[in-house]
């Protein structure tokens, strides 16, 4: 089989399975089977390479667990997130470019802090704090995780990327307590699904872990232990933000301003949709 003879059967199997992003998914499917970056694969197709035997038992297997709709990530093994990449599996949540706001939201809060304390709720792959700690070579990043599976995950990622980055392995807030008073950023991409809602796309609900993604009967009820919890953790000084849902920010600046917070703002993704809040104590 010729690459680009792989290429277009990528692209029309994955069509037909409702994968949105075909093409890209094609593309990216075809790098994992060969080995080679983006730049090496077109220059490949347009030598009218043919893939070697190894390649194409590796493309096709590929190609049919991404038309059985699972993740891209899981197959590859690794996800994008700014300058860098995380290894990610079953078991962790697959990071969305959306979190990246959340992550320029985050530095933003801290500008002109010296050694800030920053602890990271749900850290998941780890894509916040260690976006956090090598942006901020001087911070001290706590990262949060309740997940034994997710934690695996977080602490080879920490290893390799971050290692400053301090890995603790609970619920919020049991394993924070110490924290009282300290926090300069309190920051989360927690899980926000209401209970009785199923995610429309495949890839979600039948591979993102539950704990990631329900929250109650409205979604927000990690959030409401984030704000109401988070006040006392929060210097007098520190910040608190927040990723959510589409249509929950209303909410979530209420339960701010109520507990006390101070400067709630909610703000838009590139999409131009409310996706994250945050406040100041």
């Amino acid at each position: 089989m010729r690459f680009a003879e792989a290429l277009e059967l990528a692209k029309e199997q994955l069509a037909l399975a409702g994968v949105t992003s075909s093409e890209a998914d094609a593309h990216w499917i075809l790098c994992y089977a060969t080995g080679l970056a983006r730049g090496e694969l077109l220059a490949q197709l347009s030598f009218d390479a043919e893939l070697e035997q190894e390649q194409a038992a590796t493309f096709h297997q590929a190609l049919e667990r991404r038309c059985d709709r699972e993740p891209l990530q899981h197959i590859t093994g690794t996800a994008a997130f700014l300058d860098f990449e995380v290894e990610v599996g079953p078991g962790v949540f697959v990071p969305r470019p959306e979190t990246e706001s959340l992550v320029e939201l985050g530095l933003q809060l801290l500008q002109g802090t010296a050694s800030p304390q920053v602890l990271d709720v749900g850290s998941g792959s780890g894509v916040i704090p260690i976006a956090i700690s090598r942006a901020l070579p001087d911070a001290n990043v706590i990262a949060l995780e309740a997940s034994e599976e997710a934690s695996e995950y977080l602490q080879r990622n920490v290893s390799r990327l971050a290692p400053r980055v301090i890995v603790r392995h609970g619920f919020f807030p049991d394993v924070s307590f110490d924290l009282l008073g300290q926090l300069d950023l309190l920051i989360s991409n927690p899980p926000y699904i209401p209970s009785n809602a199923v995610p429309l796309d495949p890839e979600v609900f039948l591979h993102d872990p539950k704990l990631a993604l329900y929250s109650g009967e409205d979604g927000l009820d990690v959030i409401r232990d984030l704000v109401e919890i988070g006040f006392d953790l929060l210097n007098q000084a520190g910040a608190i933000a927040i990723e959510h849902a589409d249509g929950q920010s209303d909410a979530i600046v209420e339960l701010l301003l109520a507990k006390g917070y101070q400067q709630v703002q909610a703000h838009r993704d590139l999409a131009g949709r409310f996706r994250t809040v945050s406040a100041r104590k």
